[in-house]
């Protein structure tokens, strides 16, 4: 997993059809460099996730993801003893080695003691999503564990990593994540694209699409995220509309096809309404597309 310069940093993500920046690509050369954790911050659908699985395929490491939400236990991000089997065993009558059945036999890994587990091999890629949707509570505990990549499970003692993942944080800011994570990780704000980068990504991803069309949609998107909507269409929408767009044999993007097809770029109906509106606007049309 040795990168030994920027170039290189950018060449890989390339290589893995990722079109970043100067920012992403220091941001990401940085945290590998210094074994920092990398936290990435933006708005839903702008390529956060996917410098993970960019990474993972880039290294063949294994991608270990958690998905955080609201209520997020710290057992079911770490660990669990597997109740059902340990209850069986008793029963098999095995109840005169109670420790027994607190052995790794009868532990469930989840994934955050998967991506430290000592007998690994080699490191993995550990993508702790949407880090904004869990509690504090939570962020508290990785405090710990991303400054020495070491936990104890009182039943089996001290469990650290042989081998240091590589640790990509993600949040859509709906909450403040608090400072002393941040301090621990490398820090990176990802914006919507610029119309060229947009047009460079859909080019990469969707190549059946001509570039005429191509520059209308990614002209249009841009507009959509300068109104006022619930939800503003990130690239994964771009991508899914350009790609609806290849398979509906779209040559020109009008005012009608856009309306048929509003529903893979806009996910709400009030802002459906409100493109719809707008779409009646000749001159707000002409300017869009």
């Amino acid at each position: 997993m040795s990168i030994d310069s920027l170039e290189e940093i950018a060449e890989t993500l390339r290589g893995q059809e990722y079109v970043s920046d100067d920012a992403v690509s220091m941001s990401l050369y940085l945290a590998l460099k210094m074994q920092r954790p990398l936290f990435l911050e933006g708005a839903p659908g702008v390529g956060k996730t996917e410098i993970a699985r960019v990474l993972s395929g880039a290294f063949g490491a294994e991608l270990i993801r958690l998905q955080c939400y609201e209520g997020l236990d710290i057992h079911h991000a770490l660990y669990e003893w597997n109740y059902p089997r340990q209850l069986l065993r008793l029963q098999a009558g095995h109840k005169e080695d109670l420790g027994e059945i607190y052995s790794e036999d009868f532990l469930l890994k989840r994934p955050l003691l998967q991506a430290i587990d000592p007998s690994r091999k080699s490191a993995p890629v550990l993508l702790i999503d949407e880090i904004d949707r869990a509690d504090e509570e939570f962020e508290s505990f990785l405090l710990e564990l991303l400054s020495d990549f070491q936990v104890t499970i009182p039943e089996l003692g001290s469990v650290k990593a042989s081998h240091r993942p590589i640790v990509i944080l993600t949040s859509n800011r709906t909450r403040e994540i608090h400072d002393a994570l941040k301090r621990r990780c490398i820090y990176c704000w990802i914006d919507y694209p610029s119309m060229q980068k947009e047009s460079a990504i859909v080019s990469m991803k969707v190549p059946g699409l001509s570039e005429h069309v191509r520059t209308q949609v990614v002209q249009f998107v841009q507009k959509l995220r300068d109104e006022d909507l619930l939800k503003p269409p990130g690239i994964a929408e771009t991508l899914d509309w350009a790609e609806a767009l290849v398979l509906l044999g779209i040559a020109e993007l009008d005012a009608e096809t856009v309306r048929r097809t509003l529903g893979v770029v806009l996910k709400h109906q009030e802002d459906i309404s409100i493109v719809e509106r707008l779409l009646d606007d000749q001159g707000w049309a002409a300017q869009a597309g």
